[in-house]
């Protein structure tokens, strides 16, 4: 059988529907195998930030940076919008300190890293959301010790370090955004780094899918152990998902955005930063970093089966080609 580039993207919501029941069955049934892939989750992630910045133009970046309704409204969306729906969700459903500090590690910081690839897959502008990481970064930095004393108190704001969140930046947005530039030099003078290019283009579907697997699997036995608290979260996640695009569109729409840079918003303020986060947890207290990993990885769990659904029901039904952003609203 011929496998193309194209039917493996055809396909891709079913390969990573069962790498996440892969991963899930592999993590329950082999608990050290889970804890001895911790390692992997980076590097995996990394590859496939490679792959998809390899795909994207970056003489037009200029064009996507300068942008400025879309970065205002992703600004306002991430930053003033999420953390109201935040806030009303954890006002619904309280929680103790340390499973309301992984809540809100995890859903007040924006995705930087596979947003891009879901954005992308959904028909969103993947350019905008990759010119506009650095900008997440920075402003999330600045933030989070802001809204950590608002949500949970002042002494909450010391326990997060910044130093695993910039090594997690730089390993997992950086080096990969410097090494797929250099490769598009490469193929721009050389035959050799022309195949090298073409040959990255095959790297987002099975790398996701692998990332999916290694994350589940050697998380997974977190969240089963702790299953009768980590239950109480599910709720918000989901909640959350729902309510998101919604409010996105309704940014889009005030900020007058064209179709790709809508459901960029609407990825943008529905992705969260799940992976680059988890090292912030495990940097926490002994007490207080299971409880929250737990969380935040089955925020991950949870989001990864939404993003499933994003990637059809935002282009297809939320956000549809050639629509007016007032129907529906």
């Amino acid at each position: 059988m011929n496998i193309t580039r194209e039917k493996l993207e055809n396909q891709q919501i079913w390969i990573y529907g069962i790498s996440l029941l892969f991963g899930g069955i592999l993590g329950i049934s082999n608990e050290d195998l889970g804890k001895g892939l911790d390692w992997a989750i980076s590097p995996l992630i990394a590859i496939l930030m490679y792959g998809m910045f390899a795909q994207i133009p970056f003489l037009k970046l200029r064009e996507a940076i300068s942008n400025l309704r879309f970065m205002a409204a992703l600004l306002i969306g991430n930053f003033i919008a999420v953390p109201i729906i935040v806030w009303i969700l954890t006002m619904i459903f309280p929680q103790s300190p340390p499973i309301l500090l992984g809540v809100c590690l995890v859903l007040l910081t924006p995705c930087i890293d596979y947003v891009i690839v879901f954005t992308q897959l959904g028909k969103g502008n993947e350019k905008l959301m990759l010119a506009s990481t650095p900008i997440l970064f920075v402003v999330q930095m600045i933030l989070l010790p802001l809204y950590l004393w608002l949500f949970i108190g002042e002494e909450m704001g010391g326990v997060v370090h910044i130093e695993p969140f910039l090594e997690a930046f730089l390993l997992l947005i950086v080096t990969p955004l410097i090494l797929a530039i250099i490769t598009q030099l490469w193929a721009k003078k050389t035959a050799l780094g022309e195949k090298v290019l073409d040959i990255t283009t095959w790297f987002p579907v099975p790398f996701m899918a692998l990332v999916l697997i290694v994350v589940v699997t050697s998380q997974i036995g977190k969240v089963y152990s702790d299953f009768e608290i980590i239950v109480r979260v599910i709720p918000i996640y989901i909640l959350f998902l729902i309510i998101t695009p919604f409010i996105s569109r309704f940014i889009a729409f005030v900020f007058k955005l064209d179709i790709g840079a809508g459901r960029a918003l609407i990825f943008s303020t529905g992705t969260r930063n799940s992976l680059v986060v988890l090292p912030l947890a495990l940097a926490l207290p002994d007490s207080w970093a299971t409880l929250a990993a737990a969380v935040i990885v089955t925020q991950t769990i949870v989001e990864l089966i939404g993003e499933l659904f994003y990637i059809k029901a935002i282009p297809k039904l939320i956000l549809k080609d050639h629509t007016d952003y007032k129907e529906g609203l």
